[in-house]
């Protein structure tokens, strides 16, 4: 009788007498994200350690992403108090180069105006909050309007501040639009240009110096400290390792910030974001809504790049492919490559990328700066 039981109580903890019907919903959807990574290379550095996190965090019995289990320490290590994303923004930092954008300043604008959508859907979460019965207030609302602008960690970052009971889900939307830039971008860039604004060729940007590249994050800090210093911290940390790159003195750090330091930072990141796809904390109303208002301000936040290059040319001698506006959202550099992709279908000798860097790397800041301000306001 004794072995009876014990083999009973063993069949209790087996992992299929545990499932329920939202585990397996979960893992089939972590399932798909890994097919997206790896068939589709649809940004395979973010989607596979999400969904393979997503995988774990479901496992029943085990509690992978519990306050005990590895993920979940991981989670309060470098997620729960904001500090994976400052490190993210410190690598990106080494890696971006800024000089289309100071060889072109005008660009920036485009990089402002696809922050648009943030604010816009800051008004749309406030509205369910108020008329549809969702439990949205200021600093929630704000925590989801930042999915407008594309950027994982300011999302992270942001909402570690406001509104950490809605990390998860806004995590999970923030990366996985990001990782969807090449599907949901291209049909509102094609819907709101012609055949002929798509083929406009632009001419080459000036050579910038080494002096310029070391100014630049300089007074970008400088401007944050003086105006907006709840900016500071993601601010701060992308122009420190775009300091490391110019400079040209430190390669050690430059190459360690850009390669193993982002490397181990993005593990880490993307696992424990999957690890919030726990049934029990995704499949909810809530998160739904987050999740289509996300898709909402990402995309207004493309179409206001794309319509405000085209106003600029309607005020402007020197014209520009209003393709590029798309990249102002600070999906970097993923939506730079989908406009030079969009750019070359429609005209052979159409290379959009380097001028789509400029708007692609003032979105970074322009997300930063609305999370400075969301911060200031809310927090």
């Amino acid at each position: 009788m004794d072995l009876l039981s014990a083999l009973q109580e063993l069949g209790k903890s087996t992992g299929f007498a545990n499932l329920t019907v939202g585990n397996i919903t979960m893992l089939a959807v972590c399932l798909l994200l890994l097919w997206l990574a790896i068939k589709k290379e649809f940004e395979p550095l973010l989607l596979l350690p999400i969904g393979f996190g997503g995988i774990l965090s479901n496992i029943p019995v085990a509690d992978i992403a519990g306050p005990h289990g590895f993920l979940g320490i991981i989670y309060e290590a470098g997620i729960h108090n904001g500090l994976f994303p400052l490190f993210i923004f410190m690598g990106v930092g080494s890696m971006t180069d800024f000089g289309p954008l100071i060889a072109h300043p005008k660009t920036a604008l485009l990089g402002a105006a696809a922050q648009f959508g943030i604010f816009t859907t800051l008004l749309g979460a406030l509205a369910l909050g108020q008329y549809a019965g969702f439990e949205f207030g200021l600093k929630e609302a704000a925590s989801i309007g930042i999915i407008g602008g594309a950027d994982g960690p300011t999302a992270i970052f942001l909402t570690s501040k406001l509104a950490p009971h809605l990390l998860g889900a806004i995590a999970v939307a923030a990366y996985s639009y990001m990782a969807l830039v090449p599907i949901i971008q291209p049909p509102i860039m094609k819907a709101l240009t012609t055949k002929k604004e798509r083929q406009i060729e632009m001419k080459q940007l000036r050579p910038v110096s080494q002096r310029e590249k070391i100014i630049f994050p300089l007074l970008v800090l400088g401007l944050c400290i003086v105006f907006l210093p709840d900016a500071c911290p993601l601010i701060g940390a992308l122009t420190f390792g775009n300091l490391l790159k110019e400079s040209k003195v430190v390669d050690r750090l430059s190459k360690t910030a850009s390669n193993e330091f982002i490397n181990i930072v993005t593990i880490l990141l993307g696992l424990t974001v999957g690890s919030k796809l726990q049934a029990d904390q995704f499949l909810r109303l809530e998160t739904l809504g987050i999740l289509l208002l996300g898709l909402i301000a990402f995309s207004i936040g493309t179409a206001c790049g794309v319509l405000l290059a085209k106003l600029m040319n309607l005020l402007s001698k020197e014209k520009i492919n209003p393709l590029i506006g798309a990249a102002g959202v600070s999906a970097v550099p993923m939506a730079s490559r989908v406009v030079n992709k969009v750019g070359l279908a429609e005209n052979p000798y159409n290379f959009l990328l380097m001028h789509a860097m400029g708007p692609n790397v003032a979105g970074v800041i322009g997300s930063a700066v609305a999370a400075g301000v969301l911060l200031a306001i809310a927090g």
